[in-house]
């Protein structure tokens, strides 16, 4: 009886190769990011702590238009390596905070201002940081 609840190694595998996915697309992200000078780029894998998401990606941009700018680098580069848009976009008009949700990704591109206001990297300090080199 007790076989019956057991995980097939095919979902264990898949599940973890998903994860490698939403780590190379959150890594796709920084570097889409850091190709437009976005500044303090961070990564947390937000999975054991929420159920919302497996990372986030938050930046700093210095004005509005580079704001836009980066959340577009970023558009064009998860469609063009992972055939990926974001389900949801918000913020793009004001361009102060632009949130773009992927799914297993959801990347947060903030002025400086809006970033100490908010302080995402305290409310979620207790998330695992993800290694990533800026140019």
């Amino acid at each position: 009886m007790r076989d019956q609840f057991k995980v097939p190694s095919t979902i264990v595998a898949t599940s973890a190769q998903q994860e490698d996915v939403s780590r190379e697309i959150a890594l796709t992200i920084a570097q889409a990011a850091d190709e437009r000078k976005g500044e303090n780029i961070v990564i947390l894998g937000v999975a054991e702590v929420s159920y919302l998401t497996d990372y986030f990606v938050i930046v700093t941009g210095f004005s509005k238009v580079q704001v836009r700018a980066i959340s577009q680098a970023i558009e064009q580069k998860v469609e063009s390596r992972w055939q990926r848009l974001p389900l949801r976009t918000e913020g793009q008009a004001e361009g102060s905070w632009i949130l773009q949700d992927y799914g297993e990704v959801i990347v947060h591109i903030l002025l400086p201002q809006e970033r100490e206001f908010y302080n995402l990297e305290a409310f979620w300090g207790h998330a695992e940081h993800i290694e990533f080199q800026a140019s």
